[in-house]
């Protein structure tokens, strides 16, 4: 298996992309629709973290139309289809990676993942939880739903097989390539903790496809 840069994986897969997420890939379709639930009313600000093409808001759109979006993602022809998808919503879109952007302090009523933290490794995720929880406001909420596993032993199992594909490759740390690395649903609660959430509630799970809702207190 020959891994492919991020952003040139989901470029190329832009059209085609909502129905395969929607049809093909367990508990999505339903969590998109619990995720819009999760979402406080009053919120007005929000934060999409690998928004892509919007399936997400394309829900949460219906609960709270007016609020205002920050869509940051890596690939610029989904951020052009959800800009086309949404062309009367406040949405302040940018291309770029979510690790390196500047998310502000106490900006954010909430703020959501949906399907992208799965590919990267428990210590690059701290570091980026505390920058979410630094950019909501105080009595935010950070939702995650996300590709999880069962055990430690096949969170393992995911990491030492990318890690071993990327040396054979020789690809060098910085490049960020599309292998799904899911931690455990402990280990990605230890993660949210160590970087200051509580209250950390599973509130869905189907299939692989598992929500946690994390308060800023």
């Amino acid at each position: 298996m020959k891994l492919e840069r991020m952003d040139d994986f989901f470029t190329a897969r832009t059209e085609g992309y909502d129905e395969h997420m929607l049809d093909h890939v367990g508990g999505c379709r339903e969590g998109y629709i619990k995720m819009a639930e999760m979402i406080p009313y009053g919120t007005k600000s929000l934060l999409d973290l690998g928004c892509g093409t919007g399936l997400e808001l394309d829900r949460i759109f219906e609960k709270i139309p007016d609020a205002e979006v920050t869509g940051i993602d890596l690939t610029a022809s989904m951020l052009l289809k959800l800009r086309q998808k949404h062309p009367d919503k406040k949405l302040n879109l940018i291309c770029g990676d979510y690790f390196k952007e500047n998310l502000g302090e106490g900006v954010f009523d909430c703020a959501v993942s949906f399907e992208t933290m799965h590919h990267f490794k428990p210590e690059k995720k701290t570091e980026l939880y505390r920058k979410i929880l630094d950019s909501l406001k105080h009595g935010g909420c950070y939702i995650e739903c996300d590709y999880m596993v069962g055990t430690k032993l096949e969170e393992d199992y995911y990491f030492d097989e990318y890690e071993r594909m990327r040396k054979e490759q020789g690809i060098p740390n910085e490049i960020y390539c599309h292998y799904d690395t899911p931690c455990s649903v402990d280990t990605q609660i230890n993660i949210l903790t160590a970087a200051g959430f509580s209250q950390i509630e599973v509130v869905f799970r189907m299939e692989n496809t598992v929500m946690l809702v994390c308060l800023k207190r």
